[in-house]
């Protein structure tokens, strides 16, 4: 059985609309720059059944107008309710699990060819890899800004004289709107929260960020200024759990993600996760999961 994600990209789609294309064709555009859903159940019907999970290599933006559902991206569970703002960014794995019939959606996917409004190092910070998900709740005039941006999109890719340098502004302003409120979540989060659940979102933030590279509490401790014995304190009284277990849950599940989802071989895996060798990898894989790499990656 092949268990490597299928890449859900520009050919795919087109590929997965084309028999229903005449029937869907007023609730989606897709060109060789960017796709976009408009509202049509039918249209995310047909992207979901297919067999997951799904990989993409691209930007895409999202809203939900109506219905929900629930979807693992990256290995984590989302429940997606009505009037949330959605991202997922290059490289995301998606598991759809299961959608209210009457689900809506308004989005875009910004293909290679789109003339993405940011030079590399220069994308609002939500979107410059550190985060490669996430789905906001918001207020309803938040909602109508982004709908109205991908409103005006929408007419702007319709036009017999469609200016891609405008398309480029819109999705820059999306972008922006995006990222405000990502961060006025997350600075919400932060100020309703006392100092040691702060240190402790802030500890698993790094362990998900570097995880792959960095094992041992001790560089955690000093990214966050603090002695190793603190940081160990705060983490299982905030948790009930040790930052070591925390580190070696992020580890084992990126581990996982690639045992199953790559053909990459063993010992690339443990080069990249930065473990001294191949043996020392697999010992570790197998204390923390009871089963080797090759049987993980051997199962159904």
């Amino acid at each position: 059985m092949n268990k490597q994600p299928k890449l859900m990209d520009i050919s795919r789609m087109r590929d997965i609309f084309a028999p229903l294309f005449e029937q869907i064709s007023k609730n989606i555009y897709i060109s060789n720059e960017l796709a976009m859903l408009h509202g049509e159940p039918m249209v995310f019907r047909l992207l979901v059944q297919q067999t997951p999970p799904f990989v993409i290599n691209d930007h895409r933006l999202g809203i939900i107008t109506r219905g929900e559902g629930e979807v693992n991206f990256n290995l984590v569970d989302h429940h997606l309710t009505e009037g949330t703002l959605i991202y997922i960014g290059p490289g995301t794995i998606i598991t759809p699990i299961r959608f209210s019939n009457d689900l809506e959606l308004q989005g875009i996917g910004l293909f290679a060819d789109f003339p993405m409004p940011f030079a590399d190092g220069q994308f609002p910070s939500a979107f410059n890899g550190q985060v490669r998900d996430f789905q906001l709740p918001v207020a309803k005039e938040d909602l109508q800004t982004a709908r109205n941006i991908l409103d005006t999109l929408w007419h702007l890719v319709h036009q017999p004289d469609y200016h891609r340098q405008t398309a480029s502004s819109l999705v820059a302003a999306l972008m922006h709107h995006y990222d405000r409120l990502f961060h006025q979540q997350v600075d919400n989060l932060a100020a309703t929260r006392s100092r040691e659940q702060t240190i402790f979102d802030r500890f698993i933030l790094l362990v998900n960020q570097h995880c792959r590279e960095q094992h041992q509490i001790s560089y955690y401790a000093e990214r966050l200024c603090l002695t190793e014995r603190y940081l160990g304190t705060i983490v299982r009284q905030t948790s009930g759990t040790t930052a070591k277990e925390w580190i070696d849950r992020a580890l084992i599940a990126r581990i996982k993600v690639e045992l199953r989802h790559t053909d990459k071989s063993v010992a690339r895996i443990s080069e990249e996760m930065n473990f001294p060798n191949p043996s020392f990898f697999s010992k570790y894989f197998k204390r923390l999961t009871q089963q080797t790499p090759a049987q993980y990656r051997s199962k159904p």
